[in-house]
């Protein structure tokens, strides 16, 4: 401890630059999106499913679990979307998929500690509720079936409200779905239309009606800025038919144009697409809109009302976004389904078909992953503390890590004596990002980003703002 103090007591962090307005040219790059460190593409299949196994068997016996369950599967494709989904007008393959899920459920479980706390678990996709009423229900019974469920656990699922039916909604009410998140993305007919995406506000609004109705006591609505022919105005019209929803919280995305990887993009005219500065200009209204509304910002890009758990109960990151998710490992059933262990992180094989036979062969799909040094550790908690409070506390870093990473502690003092200076502020333990620089917080988290010196981001991340 000593050491420690000595280490920490009188940090010797350089003067902060003048005030003045970030360079949006310089602060704008391509970066990850932080939703772990490191990010899934650096995952190699040197980590498998003998790791899972190990990681799995090495956790407490009344371990925290969360439990993400992807389905990956749509109707159809939408042209922003970049997530492991594929369409389908037929059910078939859903049918098939759902029973190599099962499988995986029960290996897993027949893995995980056998007095196991299940806090989260979340279906998301593609579109869950491409589902049939019945096939939800006997998804959610297998599921209470082989975890430990209770009446404090989060169930949350993504829904596409063009797919949701009273059928539906029952089933999901009985097996204790108690939050929703409701993909609207933008109402403008036009960039509806630019975007391969027709959703109506009725649509959006009977679905909500569903729920309430059950007792589902949080909404969510996704909405994305940055897409196709948007304007401020057509933006501020989207805000305000949200706002008629009364949502618990609101989660606004900046549109990832990456073509390269997500071949439907290439569907989109990017000559309509706002520039960064236009895109500034988006996260700033939204902002204004919804902190007027009520709403308290937290981290980058969620909105909620001060009585949602959100904003009461500590934030923290995983691959789903902001979250009070803080159990001890995230479990992922299905295919690209990613988990996070202590000694790292576990991806399934993407391909439907190949899921299924990995899951014929030993119940488990593990396809890739990272296993975590101590750097790796310590900047992952740097990244996700930045991600979430917009500050960097040497002292905490070094209780948690040792003195083992003190590098760390000396880049953060020079990054407020480099070219990010005028939009950090120096504070007795470290910095904090100025509250009018906070949009572009994962241009701070790249610089302790090991994996991205020497090169850039190119096409695989998107703009920072």
């Amino acid at each position: 401890m000593q050491v420690l103090d000595q280490a920490v007591a009188r940090p010797q962090f350089g003067a902060l630059a003048p005030d003045s307005a970030p360079p949006l040219e310089r602060l704008a790059a391509r970066v990850p999106r932080y939703t772990s460190y490191p990010t899934a593409n650096r995952f190699s299949d040197a980590v498998g499913p003998k790791d899972y196994e190990q990681w799995l068997a090495a956790l407490a016996d009344d371990a925290a679990l969360s439990l993400y369950v992807h389905i990956p599967f749509c109707t159809q494709m939408c042209w922003y979307c970049a997530c492991s989904t594929k369409a389908t007008h037929r059910y078939a393959p859903v049918t098939r998929y759902l029973k190599s899920l099962a499988q995986e459920i029960d290996a897993v479980a027949a893995r995980a500690p056998k007095r196991h706390r299940l806090t989260h678990l979340q279906w998301g996709g593609g579109s869950p509720d491409i589902l049939t009423a019945d096939d939800m229900l006997r998804l959610g019974e297998r599921l209470r079936g082989a975890f430990h469920l209770d009446a404090d656990t989060e169930f949350g699922m993504e829904v596409d409200p063009r797919l949701m039916t009273r059928e539906k909604a029952d089933s999901l009410a009985a097996i204790g779905v108690n939050r929703i998140s409701v993909g609207v993305q933008d109402f403008d007919p036009a960039v509806q239309k630019a975007i391969g995406r027709i959703q109506s506000y009725d649509d959006s609004r009977s679905s909500i009606d569903l729920f309430r109705e059950r007792g589902v006591g949080s909404i969510n609505v996704d909405l994305v800025y940055g897409l196709p022919l948007q304007t401020e105005e057509s933006l501020g019209r989207t805000l305000e038919q949200v706002l008629t929803l009364c949502p618990d919280r609101v989660a606004v995305f900046g549109y990832a144009h990456l073509p390269a990887r997500a071949h439907n993009q290439r569907l989109i005219d990017e000559s309509v697409l706002p520039g960064a500065a236009q895109r500034l200009t988006f996260s700033a209204q939204i902002v204004r809109r919804l902190e007027a509304a009520g709403y308290r910002q937290l981290g980058l890009d969620h909105f909620a009302r001060p009585h949602d758990s959100l904003a009461i109960r500590p934030l923290n990151r995983n691959f789903q976004g902001y979250t009070t998710d803080d159990a001890d490992a995230l479990i992922g059933l299905g295919a690209s389904a990613i988990g996070r262990f202590a000694q790292g992180y576990v991806q399934n094989v993407v391909a439907s078909g190949d899921y299924a036979r990995r899951i014929d062969a030993d119940g488990l799909a593990t396809a890739r992953g990272w296993r975590l040094s101590l750097d790796d550790a310590a900047r992952a908690w740097v990244i996700e503390r930045l991600m979430c409070d917009f500050t960097f506390s040497p002292r905490e870093l070094l209780r948690r890590f040792g003195n083992g990473v003190m590098d760390i502690v000396l880049e953060a003092q020079a990054l407020l004596r480099s070219d990010l200076a005028d939009i950090l502020v120096a504070t007795d333990d470290g910095f904090r990002i100025q509250e009018r620089a906070r949009p572009f917080v994962r241009a701070v988290c790249a610089r302790f980003d090991t994996y991205l010196r020497g090169g850039t981001a190119g096409a695989t991340h998107s703009l920072a703002v």
